[in-house]
């Protein structure tokens, strides 16, 4: 028997029998990693350990502390969810089951006209995955032909698999069976349902089969396992806490943003604090940029639906934009923005430019428009109308890694200001197999993704590497970022193209007197604004940074005598820049204060006879209570060190 070469991740390479399996390979270096090994990535791809491996490879071993053991995990848990529905509802159609990459997984389901599966129905199906968990079903992988999938599921009257299965080409079809239940499937799964000891179905809504409205709606049931029961309970935990933390609770609370119905869905109205909250961001955003060196621009809400037709927008994304807006001109059409650069572009070839002129750093808050599905919505976090702190940068080939590091270290110097400490940086990457998915050439491309590879190198960052989710004109570097409750948000990203360029003509004249075409990097540290704002309210509990906060501080005065000294309080704070309000109702100051606290006001400054005569402020932190009386000149020396602390970028 011939061995083959399996690298580690680790860069060592070991040899062993050709039909090796994952299995074999963890316990090759410990019983402990077998134990644990939920399933393997072999060449990028998530294969059962049981599988055999019959050529050289690069393997990674995945356990539950890693995200694709994780999804391993609960894309097998889809499997069980649909096992016991089965058995629970016979006659059932499944549609498709994946896991979810914000944690746990769902599945389409039809159980006909007749029968209705809701949130009662919750426990006893829970129950019944579990008592088949206990069952230890291994899940069994079998390539089967074309036609022998037809049948089966011809047999079982489930349209929707045969739909899926037409789509499929001949030779690329497998079988996951576990127990009494088989279903099309790629794979990816852990060695037996044994490991699955705890499970929680968590919602039920509707969903248009393949996403599509005009389809029948089926019915999705999500969920979430776990390997412990303990996990499941500090989950649940999370889940309670995430319910308080809601931007959409919060926002409502907070008097941020609200929605209309008349407006249209997807269009958020940004109220007064809500608006201030927006208003400081983007003015912190803009002094970096302006040392940073880039200069502002402001382009159009609308543009020529030829222009998206040039940059490739319209080719790869029209359907997902708004449709084009005809003007009694015969043949012109205008679209809502859907992107920022092409406009970028214009401004770029508005003029000659020399390599002198490079980079050329173009930067715009510009509201942008895309069509989402309405049961995709979801408060700030999924809109139709969204602001993008939106830069293009116009460079050479050689200021590339320069230009592409300073956009990581304004990103990385946001994410401090905000306090995001935990985060990952994505190398998004093409798919080598579908390239027709992009545009412009491979040399291009490969040049493109040794500079991201290697300035994240440079920069120290800690990476992973996705194929498939490169931008259709470049790859990208897309930072994840965890919240407080430890769930992951993709906010920043940073994009390299060599592809706008080349398609707009775009022109430099370079140091022999030749004309080059310039390299664009597209970058966007908050992503959208509104996007941004969610997670950050969500991240913070609604208590923004203290230089963020709309308002940050309440006086409150102890009875209507000392309304004229808190009105000079106010005065002062006023002209240094510090936001607030003097809440002069005949209420009690206990009430002032905890009404003060649920809005989460950082300062509440409360004055009365000793306060006065002294010159002072007697100083309540919110959330943690007294501080002591100091003068007025003490605190906002003290406040403006505090807010002055994360203002600085070099």
């Amino acid at each position: 028997m011939s061995n083959i070469k399996i690298t580690l991740p680790d860069g060592s390479v070991r040899e062993y029998p050709a039909g090796t399996t994952g299995h074999e390979i963890a316990l090759s270096i410990s019983e402990g990693l077998a134990r644990n090994v939920l399933t393997a990535k072999v060449n990028g791809e998530v294969w059962e350990s049981s599988r055999p491996i019959h050529e050289d490879a690069t393997v990674s071993l995945l356990t539950w502390k890693d995200e694709d053991g994780k999804q391993a995990f609960w894309h097998s848990s889809a499997h069980l969810l649909a096992e016991a529905i089965e058995a629970l509802y016979p006659g059932t159609k499944f549609g498709i089951g994946p896991s979810i990459e914000s944690g746990g997984f769902y599945y389409d389901i039809d159980t006909g006209d007749d029968v209705v599966i809701n949130e009662e129905a919750f426990p006893k199906i829970e129950a019944k995955m579990l008592e088949l968990a206990k069952q230890k079903n291994e899940f069994v992988r079998k390539e089967v032909s074309k036609a022998e999938a037809i049948e089966y599921f011809t047999e079982k009257g489930d349209e929707y698999k045969l739909e899926l299965i037409d789509r499929l080409e001949d030779g690329t079809i497998t079988f996951y069976t576990q127990g009494n239940f088989t279903d099309l499937c790629r794979g990816g799964h852990i060695p037996s349902t044994g490991l699955i000891k705890a499970a929680k179905l968590t919602n039920v809504a509707g969903a248009y089969w393949l996403g599509q409205t005009d389809r029948k709606q089926l019915t999705r049931i999500y969920g979430i396992t776990f390997p412990k029961q303990k996990e499941l309970k500090e989950h649940l935990a999370l889940l309670e806490e995430a319910k308080k933390r809601d931007h959409r609770k919060l926002g409502k609370e907070l008097e941020l943003f609200t929605f209309s119905e008349r407006v249209g869905k997807g269009l958020p109205l940004w109220l007064p604090k809500g608006t201030l909250l927006r208003e400081r961001l983007e003015n912190f955003m803009r002094r970096a940029q302006i040392k940073a060196g880039y200069s502002p621009v402001v382009t159009p809400h609308i543009g020529s639906k030829k222009l998206y037709e040039t940059s490739g927008h319209w080719e790869k994304y029209g359907e997902d934009s708004f449709q084009p807006i005809a003007t009694p001109q015969e043949g012109e059409e205008f679209m809502l923005k859907p992107m920022n650069c092409p406009h970028h572009c214009e401004i770029y070839a508005s003029k000659p430019r020399s390599y002198k002129d490079l980079p050329l750093r173009l930067a715009e808050f510009g509201t942008v428009y895309r069509y989402e599905q309405s049961g995709e919505l979801h408060g700030l976090t999924r809109v139709r109308g969204f602001t993008q702190d939106d830069a293009h940068i116009f460079c050479t080939p050689t200021q590339v890694k320069e230009e592409f590091g300073k956009v990581i270290d304004l990103v990385l110097y946001v994410f401090n200001a905000l306090g995001f400490e935990d985060y990952t940086a994505q190398i998004s990457l093409r798919d080598p197999e579908n390239k027709s998915k992009y545009f412009g050439k491979d040399e291009d491309w490969e040049q493109a993704e040794q500079a991201i590879i290697d300035v994240a190198a440079q920069k120290g960052l800690k990476t992973v590497t996705e194929l498939g989710e490169a931008a259709f004109y470049g790859p990208k570097l897309d930072f994840m970022v965890k919240d407080a409750l430890k769930r992951k948000w993709q906010l920043g990203t940073v994009q390299l193209d060599y592809q706008l360029p080349d398609r707009f003509e775009l022109e430099y004249i370079g140091s022999d007197n030749e004309r080059h075409r310039p390299v664009m990097i597209h970058r966007a540290p908050f992503g959208s604004l509104e996007r941004f704002i969610a997670v950050l309210t969500e991240h913070c509990a609604g208590k923004f940074p203290l230089w963020l906060a709309p308002e940050q501080i309440a006086i409150l005065p102890i009875s209507q005598k000392f309304h004229e000294y808190a009105q000079e309080v106010y005065a002062q704070l006023e002209e240094n820049d510090i936001r607030g309000y003097i809440d002069e109702r005949a209420e009690t100051t206990g009430k002032k204060i905890a009404e003060a606290e649920v809005k989460k006001i950082p300062f509440m400054l409360i004055v009365g006879e000793r306060e006065a005569e002294e010159g002072k402020v007697s100083i309540r932190k919110q959330g943690e209570g007294n501080l002591g009386s100091i003068t007025l000149e003490e605190f906002i020396q003290n406040f403006k060190a505090e807010t002055n602390a994360v203002m600085k970028f070099s």
